[in-house]
């Protein structure tokens, strides 16, 4: 069975076929009515509109990419959802992607995007290959990287640092009494950023290198419960956890306290991100909170100003960040 064609729409609803063509693509420079009896046609004979075709006339296709490093990851789906919501609200639509943690992945998803001609882009981090920097300045599109921060992004920027907040872990945690770290960590580049933060800020003090755990993509419960074990079973056992993500710290403090340990008083344990259970868990977990609906919002916001013609006057914005103090630590 072949798919139905304009000319099958136009024959259905007793229209032309540019009529037809005119309702569906400019749908505001057509009589209610003629759209109205057009789209009847549409549902009657199953027809698909070509987006992209009308897009090209257009030179809009309504779409904007969204390319993550992973979508099972709680810290993201807020900043996704943030998107989705301000674009449909504006009349556009998300096309979102997973491009994994690795260069090679991201450029190649990028570029099949960009054979797609979305409206915009919103990347996730700033650290791209050179490939992939020259696709999309080739582009000529608007972009908004998110969830980092420089002084030289593609074009636009919505971010935090992540070493001013491994910073402002180590300083809090030294400020509390604890010497002894030991780190759960997930090897990817922003999360190592915050942990070089970390360790520049105590070496600064003259602590003692934390005791490091490294952890694969995606961060579990069960990863945290595993490193936990791993670093109290080791010849010095720390007296504070840093983890990378709240949901590691969750698995290391239910893995202490399996272990009969007390948290903080045994040994304290401290998370990032601020998810959902952070401040429900027993105990609470001290985390480090970002705006994540805030990023999306502001990205969006940015993308679609530039696309209508406007001037962004300020292309990078930092959200910064806030360390929350609860009872792990």
């Amino acid at each position: 069975m072949r798919p139905a064609t304009l000319e099958d729409v136009a024959r259905e609803a007793g229209l032309s076929a540019m009529t037809v063509s005119r309702a569906i693509n400019t749908p505001q420079v057509v009589r209610p009515k003629t759209v109205e009896k057009v789209m009847a046609a549409v549902r009657a004979t199953g027809y698909i509109p070509n987006a992209l075709a009308g897009g090209l006339a257009s030179k809009r296709s309504k779409l904007i990419a969204v390319v993550v490093p992973q979508i099972n990851n709680s810290m993201f789906v807020d900043t996704i959802q943030s998107i989705s919501d301000e674009l449909a609200r504006r009349g556009y639509h998300m096309l979102l992607c997973v491009a994994g943690y690795t260069h090679e992945s991201e450029a190649e998803i990028v570029t099949t995007i960009l054979s797609r001609r979305p409206d915009g882009i919103v990347l996730t981090g700033i650290h791209h290959s050179p490939e992939l920097r020259k696709t999309v300045l080739n582009a000529s599109i608007p972009v908004v990287e998110i969830w980092d921060l420089t002084p030289t992004p593609l074009d636009m920027l919505v971010g935090f640092s992540h070493a001013k907040v491994g910073y402002a872990i180590g300083q809090y945690l030294l400020n509390k009494g604890y010497r002894r770290f030991g780190l759960i960590w997930t090897e990817d580049r922003r999360a190592a950023q915050r942990k070089n933060g970390v360790c520049e800020l105590l070496a600064q003090h003259g602590v003692d290198t934390p005791t490091e755990v490294l952890v694969p993509l995606p961060a579990s419960l069960k990863l945290g419960r595993e490193a936990c074990a791993s670093l109290l079973e080791s010849d010095a056992v720390p007296d504070v956890l840093v983890c990378s993500s709240d949901t590691l710290a969750q698995g290391a403090i239910v893995e202490a306290m399996h272990r009969g340990m007390r948290v903080p008083e045994d040994i304290a344990v401290m998370g990032f991100g601020d998810l959902d259970f952070a401040a429900f868990h027993e105990p609470a977990i001290t985390t480090v909170g970002i705006d994540r609906w805030g990023v999306g919002k502001r990205a969006t916001d940015m993308l679609l100003e530039k696309l209508a013609g406007g001037f962004v006057s300020d292309p990078i914005v930092d959200v910064g960040f806030v360390l929350i103090e609860r009872h792990s630590a």
